[in-house]
């Protein structure tokens, strides 16, 4: 073997041109072959072969409308935001009622929320923090719905009657309106109240003739005389409570603040543009306001005295 070896590289340097041919030969014997695999042709595509997969965050609603009209009204705000940061998707979770919603809350199920003050303030005890809220506070009080013709004209009126609320821990729709009934005379204990929830099942519950009285807030009244026009032409308020602060907006704690923050810019801009104000009509809000867990402390005086005069609250 040594031998042939140095045979032919003494023949190689004896003639030049003899290695060329080879090469030659070769080739045009594998070009005549059948069973040789084809020539490597790059692949191109639009992404590359090792692009990071999307990470997926859930955007809890709390039930401030059925959850068809939820997604009709938030879905616009959501596609904004998937639109703007690509690197993140962010998918709208609506609940069927308030214990569903509550149970999600404070089992962390959520990575970014949409609660009302008194959810908010028990979320912070559950890993939350509060980065902005809903404006207009004068829209987050509690009114009661009653037909024109219920003959409904003082509290008084009420007593023994059965009154219908969202939910127990709805603060505007259900809480303040207890309260303002329990100050002007008329506790909890003298009157049926019926938990039926949702917003519009309050309001539809004076229509039907359940109850002589149903407790919602402006949002969903507003919402409902646009769905259901002849109802609530025989639909009127009868009486509104206090203000307190709106819902508010928060992230979980191991939210990425490098996010959390281009989420918050966009939020907070969103009455600067025609397509914004009419994201927001759609609510209806006229803007997002930054916020932190400080600027709840009024609800935690509110729930101390509600607790000590209308009801015990457990979350």
């Amino acid at each position: 073997m040594r031998f042939a070896t140095i045979r032919v590289r003494q023949w190689l340097k004896a003639f030049p041109g003899a290695l060329a041919f080879l090469c030659a030969v070769a080739l045009l014997a594998g070009c005549g072959r059948n069973d040789q695999p084809a020539a490597y042709q790059p692949q191109f595509g639009d992404q590359p072969a090792t692009a990071p997969a999307i990470k997926e965050y859930l955007f809890g609603l709390q039930p401030l409308h059925n959850p068809k009209h939820l997604f009709d009204v938030y879905s616009p705000i959501i596609d904004l935001l998937n639109a703007s940061i690509p690197e993140a998707h962010f998918t709208l979770e609506a609940s069927r009622n308030y214990e569903e919603f509550d149970k999600k809350l404070y089992t962390r199920h959520f990575d970014l929320a949409l609660a009302n003050p008194y959810q908010t303030i028990n979320a912070l005890k559950h890993g939350y923090h509060v980065f902005a809220k809903m404006g207009d506070d004068a829209m987050f009080r509690g009114i009661f719905i009653v037909r024109k013709d219920s003959g409904i004209h003082s509290v008084a009126d009420l007593r023994g009657k059965a009154l219908s609320f969202p939910a127990r821990t709805a603060l505007a729709a259900t809480m303040m309106p207890q309260l303002y009934l329990h100050e002007r005379g008329l506790p909890i204990s003298a009157y049926e109240a019926r938990y039926v929830g949702s917003q519009e099942s309050s309001i539809m519950n004076v229509y039907l003739g359940n109850t002589v009285a149903g407790a919602t807030w402006p949002p969903p009244w507003i919402a409902f005389k646009n769905d259901h026009r002849d109802i609530a032409g025989q639909l009127k308020i009868l009486w509104m409570t206090e203000a307190l602060l709106n819902n508010g907006l928060m992230a979980r704690d191991d939210f990425p603040p490098e996010l959390l923050k281009k989420i918050a810019d966009i939020l907070l801009a969103l009455q600067t543009s025609k397509e914004g104000r009419e994201m927001l009509a759609r609510i209806p809000l006229s803007h997002f306001e930054a916020a932190s867990a400080e600027t709840y402390r009024p609800i935690h005086d509110f729930v101390a005295r509600f607790s000590r005069t209308v009801r015990p609250l457990n979350e």
